[in-house]
């Protein structure tokens, strides 16, 4: 990494006659930026950032492109991404397929080319998007699975990573009958005679998970470098890993677990990883205890000799509750069809959980870390928020940076009391554009269209950061930002809650200047000024001038990643 550069050095990059977004907190523009020793070193006017070139400068015309600060996608599963991608895995995921009759087809053209038992892998299906499941008439089930690939095991995990779809081999493998004890927070579907319908969701799912092969060393790095070159294409220069370690080893197929860590250091201390990854460790999974954190922290296994702006292990993940589609998100209010969901953590009442789930906050925080919690409800982002208090004043701390991550339905109370310790939330904006209609037939209107509420929490004082929950959604930030500017939904076009739009700045800044803060970085990244880190996504048009409608295929023109060139689209 170059910090220090000499200041007499002449530029070795420099971006001219651009529309320049510095996300810094005025949200000023400039026309050009150069760069030196992977350093911003001035940004500009184009005639005064040209005259610092040298006959060896690299000099790119951006005609009236947008260049920002690199962007920092701060909760996405980088190798569980690439993992869940082909050829690792079967693409199920929609505009892939539209129905349980593409899917079967997609399973039976790979049991025709595999052996017969060996697994068959997939990802990404949404009952949103199943011409068959429209309307709630059905769900996927074991059948439908077994009528194609009989003779081999078949795991494939939703879009959300909530929910598993396997066949009758895949249960009969892992023993999953209707005996089985359900895991803690965990949701074993079954029919009415009570025989499991191959749908696990939450903790459920280790179920079957546990039984799949281990990925191999060489299969996880292949999977991390494929995600970084999607993500250089994309324009993405940072991201959050949020979750990985012991607590890891059941989520992903096994893609989140400590060999991931592992490879990861390898990569960073060879200087070939190609991002700067802020790392949350798992220590439990769902359904876990104090005790797990306990024992995780005395046995983590932190990578050591790795450049910190590079590869950097942040905090601890922790899972609070699940996820509203699932009826697992904990709420206050009953979901239409009933029930009001609860804590996916150790204990067998309410009281129990909540107390549970204090002390593992407890724990982590006075350990020093900083906390990054899933968690969904009102009433469960109630009681991780109380934690955070109720640790925070037995414990105090310079600055946690704790943060909620998804905050779906995060309320009133909870904002002030984020605000009031400097906590922050980390919302998903295209999982909102994504789920939108669905939530409504779940939680009602208003409700649905509150999710993800942006702008209360920013006029709250809550820093807000933006993120794809990558294999969740794909990594385009540009629907990100969209989704927020818009609110609009997928399915429908309809708007859900215009009241919590936002501007351009703050939907820049969720994915900048806001992302390096959630990374204890905003000193040295997440805006285009001198001294900051050389990394600049560049966006194929005029940012400030694009309809939101047409910005999430609006590409990217070029990625600069530490001062280097990593990606440049035919023509720039």
């Amino acid at each position: 990494m170059h910090p220090n550069p000499d200041p007499q050095a002449t530029p070795d990059l420099v971006l001219l006659d651009g529309e320049v977004l510095t996300a810094d907190a005025a949200f000023r523009t400039a026309r050009a930026v150069a760069i030196t020793g992977g350093t911003v070193t001035a940004v500009g006017t184009t005639d005064a950032v040209r005259a610092l070139a040298g006959p060896r400068t690299e000099v790119v015309d951006l005609r009236g492109r947008t260049a920002l600060p690199g962007i920092n996608d701060s909760h996405l599963h980088g190798c569980a991404f690439g993992s869940t991608r082909p050829p690792l895995a079967l693409d199920v995921g929609f505009p892939a397929v539209h129905s349980i009759a593409d899917i079967q087809a997609a399973v039976k053209d790979a049991a025709s080319r595999l052996p017969e038992g060996a697994w068959i892998r997939g990802n990404g299906w949404d009952t949103g998007y199943l011409t068959e499941c429209a309307d709630g008439r059905r769900m996927p089930d074991r059948a439908d699975l077994d009528a194609v690939a009989p003779r081999h095991p078949v795991y494939l995990q939703d879009f959300s990573g909530h929910l598993t779809w396997a066949n009758t081999r895949a249960l009969d493998l892992a023993g999953v009958t209707a005996d089985t004890p359900v895991p803690e927070g965990g949701v074993v579907h079954v029919d009415g005679a009570g025989n499991p319908t191959g749908l696990l969701a939450e903790g459920a799912q280790d179920l079957v998970q546990r039984h799949l092969p281990a990925y191999s060393r060489d299969q996880i790095e292949r999977a991390i470098r494929e995600a970084v070159a999607t993500l250089q294409r994309e324009g993405i220069t940072s991201y959050t890993e949020p979750g990985l370690g012991p607590g890891g080893k059941s989520l992903f197929a096994g893609a989140a677990g400590q060999l991931t860590l592992d490879v990861y250091a390898d990569l960073a201390r060879a200087g070939d990883l190609g991002a700067r990854v802020g790392v949350l460790l798992l220590l439990t999974g769902m359904g876990g205890s104090a005790a797990d954190i306990a024992e995780g922290l005395a046995s983590a296994r932190v990578p050591q000799d790795v450049d910190p702006r590079v590869l950097r292990v942040l905090g601890v993940k922790l899972f609070a509750d699940g996820i509203p589609p699932n009826k697992t998100a904990w709420m206050s209010e009953e979901y239409t069809t009933g029930g009001h969901g609860c804590l996916c953590v150790h204990g067998a009442a309410d009281a129990l959980r909540t107390r549970e789930l204090t002390e593992m906050v407890r724990l982590a925080h006075a350990a020093g870390h900083q906390l990054g919690v899933h968690v969904t409800g009102d009433l469960a982002i109630d009681a991780v928020v109380d934690a955070f208090e109720a640790a925070q004043a037995e414990h105090p701390r310079d600055d946690p940076r704790h943060y909620i991550i998804h905050a779906d339905l995060v309320g009133r109370r909870s904002l002030r009391k984020l605000a009031a310790h400097g906590f922050g939330a980390n919302m998903n904006p295209a999982i909102k554009w994504t789920i939108a209609d669905m939530l409504e037939e779940m939680l009602g209107h208003e409700r649905a269209a509150y999710q993800y509420p942006v702008r209360s929490a920013i006029e709250a004082g809550v820093p807000v950061t933006a993120s794809s929950d990558a294999p969740v959604t794909y990594p385009n930030w540009r629907q990100g930002i969209a989704a927020m500017l818009l609110r609009e939904s997928k399915a429908s076009g309809r708007t859900f809650g215009p009241q919590e739009r936002v501007g351009l700045p703050d939907a820049v800044r969720a994915y900048t200047a806001n992302a390096a803060w959630q990374d204890f970085a905003e000193d040295w990244k997440g805006t285009l000024e001198p001294g900051k880190a050389a990394d600049v996504t560049v966006l194929d048009g005029t940012l400030t001038a694009i309809d939101p409608h047409e910005l999430p295929d609006t590409p990217v023109a070029m990625t600069v990643f530490d001062g280097r060139v990593v990606h440049a689209a035919e023509g720039v």
